[in-house]
């Protein structure tokens, strides 16, 4: 069993690598890599991303972050391609070939029949020496220096190199393309993710009651109303007008200092002026309201008229916190 100070040791020294691994590439981002972006930018086609082995894992996710950031991309692995799925590539399509040695078998014989298909080949390479290399129309230099692995053999920081590579190459096209949150909500519907980009705060409050009461109206109203709609307040409103918020905790307060209830009314237990958010406010950026505020409610409007109450569970219970 390896002692614990050996354990955090080699942790520590295989992030060292990888992290050494992409600084390294910093200056490797030059002119060939711009004409890189323009190309893509400028193209009709989707990219098709290909590599054999980890490679072909890292290519998976490259296309995953291309399609989720505005740039249409598939992967085909290398090994299939030469077996039919060659058939996949379209004529404007550009290839990103992805292999550290740039050697293997499959990269060799897939290289060249891609050249015959005209299609403008990339090589994100370990080997600028390799056939890949040669056959490619640009070259990407994600050669490491040595893999994490004791042995230099299992692929370590030349696939982090790869990934790294990948990441810069969509985060460039994502700027260029202009896209935005707005864009990106449209790709990312699901989960926690799509809900902080697209789900308002009218989307939530419109599910609650609209807890209301008139300025007039009496303590036990007034309690009797938060009570029946679970929300911990009530708005206080005249008409369309809307005068104030009246919450649980205001109640608990007024009644550690009154014992004679008889006279106060709605309008002398409310908070003026409540924080309130349109309807239309992303529900994440009506969140940040309720924490700067350290409140639990938040008024929700259309217009500046009542349109719903907005509770802090409604957040959690949508996972947006």
């Amino acid at each position: 069993m390896k002692s614990k100070k050996s354990i955090i040791d080699n942790a520590a020294n295989t992030l060292k690598l990888e992290a050494e691994a992409i600084a390294g590439l910093i200056d490797r981002i030059d002119d060939n890599f711009v004409n890189i972006i323009h190309l893509i930018i400028e193209n009709k086609g989707r990219v098709v991303v290909t590599g054999i082995g980890k490679s072909a894992i890292i290519a998976q996710k490259i296309v995953a972050t291309f399609n989720s950031t505005g740039t249409p991309a598939v992967f085909m692995h290398a090994a299939d391609a030469v077996h039919g799925d060659l058939g996949m590539i379209q004529k404007n399509d550009i290839v990103i070939c992805i292999s550290k040695s740039g050697n293997t078998p499959e990269i060799k014989l897939l290289a060249p029949l891609l050249k015959q298909g005209g299609n403008v080949l990339i090589g994100i390479v370990g080997n600028t020496e390799s056939e890949l290399a040669r056959m490619a129309d640009f070259v990407l230099n994600a050669a490491v220096s040595k893999e994490a692995c004791p042995h230099n053999l299992a692929p370590t920081t030349s696939t982090t190199a790869q990934l790294a590579m990948g990441d810069a190459i969509a985060v460039c096209l994502l700027h260029a393309r202009g896209f935005n949150r707005d864009d990106f909500a449209k790709y990312h519907p699901g989960g926690s993710l799509g809900k902080r980009l697209y789900l308002k705060a009218g989307d939530l409050a419109v599910k609650n009651e609209k807890p209301s009461i008139h300025p007039s109206a009496s303590v036990k109203d007034v309690i009797v109303e938060i009570s029946q709609n679970r929300l911990g307040a009530v708005v206080v409103i005249e008409g369309d007008n809307i005068l104030g918020v009246i919450t649980d905790g205001d109640i608990r307060r007024m009644l550690e200092k009154q014992t004679d209830l008889t006279n106060i009314k709605a309008s002398d237990l409310m908070t003026s002026m409540p924080k309130r958010v349109d309807r239309d406010t992303l529900a994440i950026d009506a969140l940040n309201v309720i924490k700067e505020n350290n409140i639990t409610q938040l008024l929700v409007t259309d217009r500046e008229r009542y349109f719903g109450m907005l509770h802090l569970h409604d957040l959690l219970q949508e996972g947006i916190i």
